[in-house]
């Protein structure tokens, strides 16, 4: 396996993006995306069909599907995109539930130690297949983390604002409310990259902007604080899509290869992450918090909290093996539609109280990333 390597394509929509390009413990996987985020709307361009043939062994026979998808039609291989679009689904959804389980259930009123704790276990998993071969890694240098600090400040305040929103807004509506990431970087796109989008996208974002207003009056749970909370995620989101955009480039002069990989961007977003936490956690005095609440004595806590973190890493893996089974395509819509299972498992699990026109905003939500993943094809 140690010829498993990952690259990264800089994804458009937040929705899918987030869990490969962060691996983000806050529900990018809704992925985000991306997403994604949290992303995710994946570049089409032969460079990312060339990046997925790369992914796996053993993926020469292969014919076309949806014009630029690829799905391997061998025998053994015909289950791969039911198993890795499961496996998808499952730990992108399981993310953001096991996130809100901590932070509502636990009521664990540190997110900022939370994020801080799952990027560990990120960079201790990341170190150990590194060290083993399964996966190749970057070294890092102080010209490329120089370069990285500020895209890796705006990751941390994303991950933070995510983790608070989280806390105060139940699973539905922060879904929905993300989409409006989607819309700020899109329009960062405009004015920055000069990228126009065609008609149905720019339909699909005022039908994103309807349900978010008409989803807010209409939730019987509202909260101003996790509102706000969750306002600055989509600004820094869309802001680290964009800014990340910008550098990816230089990033990868600095490198002996020339290239940044997927393993080592997460290595080095959650690395580099580490004392922007703990300076943050100190100038809050979170810590007095976290040394006397009563929570971190509970075994079940701390299974809850270190299996998201596990997560936030599975979903880089398997977003990419999905990606490979199926295509850019089908990995964005299958991303837009695994918001529905999230939504409705957050409504149910956590006895969300819920009114006619609120369930209503949030379908229409949904139906509007939908809408806006399969404008993005178009």
């Amino acid at each position: 396996m140690s010829d498993f390597k990952l690259q990264v394509v800089v994804p458009k929509d937040h929705d899918e993006e987030s869990g490969l390009i962060t691996s983000s413990s806050v529900g990018a996987g809704e992925l985000t995306p991306a997403k994604d985020a949290t992303g995710v709307g994946f570049s089409t361009n032969p460079e990312r069909r060339a990046v997925g043939d790369r992914l796996f062994r053993g993926s020469h026979n292969s014919a076309p599907v949806d014009g630029d998808e690829t799905r391997d039609h061998r025998p053994g291989r015909r289950s791969g995109p039911l198993v890795s679009g499961a496996a998808y689904c499952v730990s992108s959804c399981s993310m953001i539930l096991l996130n809100k389980v901590v932070l509502s259930t636990y009521n664990f009123n540190a997110g900022t130690s939370l994020m801080l704790y799952q990027n560990f276990i990120c960079c201790l998993v990341v170190a150990i297949l590194g060290l083993s071969g399964a996966v190749s890694v970057e070294k890092l240098n102080w010209k490329l983390v120089k370069l990285w600090i500020p895209v890796n400040i705006i990751f941390v305040g994303m991950l933070v604002s995510g983790m608070y929103s989280l806390k105060y807004i139940n699973v539905a509506m922060v879904t929905i409310l993300k989409n409006m990431t989607n819309i700020l970087t899109a329009l960062g796109e405009l004015y920055i990259f000069r990228k126009h989008q065609n008609q149905k996208v720019w339909t699909a974002m005022f039908l994103m902007i309807i349900s978010a207003v008409s989803g807010g009056i209409t939730d019987l749970s509202f909260d101003a604080t996790g509102y706000a909370w969750q306002t600055a995620n989509c600004i820094l989101t869309a802001s680290y899509s964009l800014t990340l955009r910008r550098v990816m480039d230089k990033a990868k002069q600095t490198t002996k290869t020339g290239t940044l990989n997927e393993i080592s961007m997460v290595l080095l977003n959650n690395l580099l992450s580490l004392p922007f936490g703990i300076l943050l956690i100190l100038l809050a005095g979170e810590w007095r918090y976290v040394i006397t609440t009563d929570v971190i004595e509970l075994p079940g806590f701390w299974i809850v909290a270190t299996a998201s973190g596990l997560l936030g890493l599975a979903i880089s893996f398997t977003s990419m093996w999905f990606l490979h089974q199926t295509g850019p395509t089908t990995y964005s819509l299958v991303g837009s539609l695994n918001k529905i299972p999230i939504s409705v498992v957050g409504l149910v699990m956590f006895k969300v109280p819920i009114s006619m026109p609120n369930l209503f905003s949030i379908l229409f939500g949904l139906f509007a990333g939908t809408f806006f993943a399969r404008a993005k094809m178009s």
